[in-house]
């Protein structure tokens, strides 16, 4: 029996983990979509925490630079989503809230 390479190993769970999000995310009610939304802000903020930690790491050697680099495109796009999610969030917020009608006007001259 021969062993399976980590590396296909490891790329077959990404594979399976988008097919998972995508049915996961579009199979919620619109209704909580913006506690959704606040969940995985609450995940980048996470992931950002973590890319920062790459990004700093102090790996020697002549692979450093990939780590260093890899942290600091995942800090980007975790800071992509986050600003994102928050603007997501806001908007469907506001579709919540009550309009308010506009008062009658006073012209001016008239007592």
């Amino acid at each position: 029996m021969e062993v399976v390479d980590p590396t296909i190993f490891r790329l077959a769970i990404f594979v399976l983990a988008i097919f998972v999000g995508y049915y996961v995310v579009w199979s919620v009610t619109p209704a909580l979509h913006t506690p959704l939304m606040a969940v995985t802000n609450a995940i980048s903020s996470v992931i950002i925490v973590g890319a920062l930690l790459a990004a700093a790491a102090s790996a020697t050697g002549s692979d450093a630079w990939i780590s260093k680099g890899s942290g600091a495109i995942a800090s980007a796009f975790a800071a992509v989503n986050i600003f994102g999610g928050f603007m997501v969030t806001r908007r469907m917020l506001a579709m919540y809230k009550k309009k308010e009608r506009n008062a009658p006007v006073k012209k001016e001259g008239a007592h």
